[in-house]
């Protein structure tokens, strides 16, 4: 492990304290012994045990490096199976103290370097969730499948790029079809015998609108994965474009969601 630098005492204490919430007292023990750190603080407050155990190990290693195996350890992803909202309330706060040592703690439980923050409202920034981030929308799950990982980094580029290409896999997934882009939409959609159905096809306004959604698709596969792929940032302007793109993405999953496939 590369050498962190060590930590100020308002970030370490801040550090503490978030930590303090996350596990009981015999976990906080527990993790201690697995890092090599050891707790002579005779503190029975959990963040003020904490806070004495990684001044000592700053002061003997002259880096961060044991204070940061312990947040590894003690923060690890399969310690909050079936607890995910809370392991990702528990990151955000994390995240906010770390944002001021340059520092992001990822959904992967891994640690990586972010330009420092110098007031609350940049580190707050840094760390918003995905319902602030877009506005409280209700974003489809299909779409947050392919692309969590570019949201929080706050990488909204190659989030919907991603996004996007889950909606195409998505379709290829239900119809069975191996192409792509508007010749999968035709395929799947399209003719007299598609594959994929959005309604009973039965009357004239339902064939109709199952036309309109066929265009809609090939219209998002066209306006906005092969712009983002041969034209960067060319389709859209930062966090409220961004927004607009996956409510569509969102509509066009949950239009998905009803499908069913024609038989023969």
């Amino acid at each position: 492990m590369a050498a962190f630098p060590s930590f100020s005492g308002d970030v370490l204490e801040a550090l503490a304290k978030a930590l303090g919430e996350c596990g009981s007292g015999s976990e906080i023990s527990q993790t201690f012994q697995r890092v090599s750190m050891h707790d002579c603080s005779g503190e029975s407050t959990k963040w003020r045990r904490l806070l004495s155990v990684f001044e000592d190990a700053q002061s003997q290693d002259r880096c961060a490096n044991r204070v940061v195996s312990f947040v590894q350890a003690f923060m690890a992803p399969a310690r909050f199976i079936g607890k995910s909202e809370v392991y990702e309330c528990r990151r955000q706060e994390l995240n906010l103290v770390l944002a001021f040592a340059g520092l992001k703690f990822g959904e992967d439980g891994q640690f990586r370097p972010i330009d420092a923050a110098r007031t609350i409202p940049e580190a707050e920034a840094r760390v918003k969730t995905l319902q602030t981030k877009f506005k409280g929308r209700a974003i489809h799950a299909d779409v947050l499948k392919y692309c969590s990982a570019e949201l929080l980094a706050d990488n909204y580029f190659h989030a919907l790029f991603e996004a996007n290409k889950g909606l195409a896999q998505r379709i290829r997934d239900l119809s069975g079809v191996q192409l792509d882009g508007a010749a999968l939409v035709d395929k799947a959609f399209c003719g007299q015998q598609p594959i994929l159905a959005i309604n009973r096809l039965v009357t004239e306004s339902e064939r109709s609108e199952q036309t309109g959604f066929a265009t809609l698709l090939k219209g998002c596969f066209g306006a906005i994965r092969n712009p983002l792929a041969h034209t960067p940032r060319l389709f859209w302007d930062g966090e409220d474009d961004a927004a607009d793109i996956f409510s569509m993405l969102s509509l066009l999953h949950r239009k998905l969601d009803g499908c069913v496939k024609i038989p023969g």
